[in-house]
């Protein structure tokens, strides 16, 4: 099917956002894998693009994944260029990033296996994990692609299998994180009820989660668009551009969108 859309929406943007490690690029597009199915989309035009999906699959599927029922132009657009001239070019450099509405539960294990690492091993060891313990995923040809392995599928891994996906010391923090998932499979709409300070505070509760990889879970995964994660880059660029403090609730409910507009920029080194 082709898609026309008016807002933004940059897929090489988003990919190198920060908040999702299984995206691979394929052609002149992106090859995504959620919730058992995977998708293939290019860009056709400005605001064109090709999807190898139905138009059920896509309604149901991908439009709530990238969040298409959201003006992302009226978020950016309500900074104000006079009094806050960084994050007005900030969102201009970044235009066209979307908060993905990823599955809760990956996203938890994906922040947890990105402490202290770099992207690529991020990606590598997220991807041997859906290798071994995930199940293959029709992705249309190609390479295989294989599902996010549930709870149940990475508690049934033996020592030897959970090592291959080199985590180190943060593979008893993914065990731990399977375990109260699969006891508590509903603490994803639990916290979504609650308001941002709870839901964060509450994920601090997994074992090895600090501050940090809660608020990215719950930005992320449980889409709190309030969420404000705070990693080397964002201390950067809110030591240089907000000495004075950064106006959290002036900028309530999209802090988490600005978030996103701040670390592309800072990360890309257009600061």
């Amino acid at each position: 099917m082709v898609l026309y859309i008016d807002d933004d929406f940059d897929l090489d943007k988003i990919a190198e956002s920060g908040q999702c490690f299984r995206w691979e690029r394929v052609g002149g597009g992106w090859r995504i894998p959620h919730k058992g199915r995977c998708l293939t989309i290019e860009k056709l035009s400005e605001q064109e693009y090709r999807l190898d999906c139905a138009q059920q699959e896509f309604e149901t599927l991908w439009r709530p994944y990238f969040d298409l029922d959201v003006s992302y132009a009226a978020i950016r657009e309500r900074i104000e260029p006079e009094r806050d001239p960084f994050l007005y070019r900030a969102a201009a450099y970044g235009r066209g990033i979307r908060i993905l509405r990823q599955d809760p539960w990956e996203t938890l294990i994906s922040f947890i296996i990105s402490q202290n690492r770099n992207i690529p091993a991020i990606r590598r060891s997220v991807e041997l994990l859906c290798r071994a313990a995930g199940k293959p995923v029709d992705s249309g040809g190609g390479e295989p692609v294989y599902s996010f392995p549930t709870p149940e599928e990475i508690l049934a891994l033996d020592r030897e299998g959970l090592a291959l996906c080199r985590l180190g010391y943060r593979d008893r923090y993914v065990l731990a994180a399977a375990k109260s998932t699969a006891e508590n499979k509903h603490w994803p709409e639990a916290l979504a009820a609650t308001d941002v300070g709870a839901a964060v505070a509450a994920l601090t509760g997994f074992l090895g989660v600090g501050v940090k990889v809660a608020s990215c879970v719950a930005l992320f995964g449980l889409h709190r668009l309030d969420a404000f994660p705070v990693d080397v880059w964002m201390r950067r660029a809110l030591s240089a551009e907000y000495p004075h403090g950064y106006p959290y609730d002036e900028y309530s409910p999209y802090n988490g969108v600005y978030q996103q507009y701040m670390f592309y920029c800072y990360r890309s080194g257009k600061n």
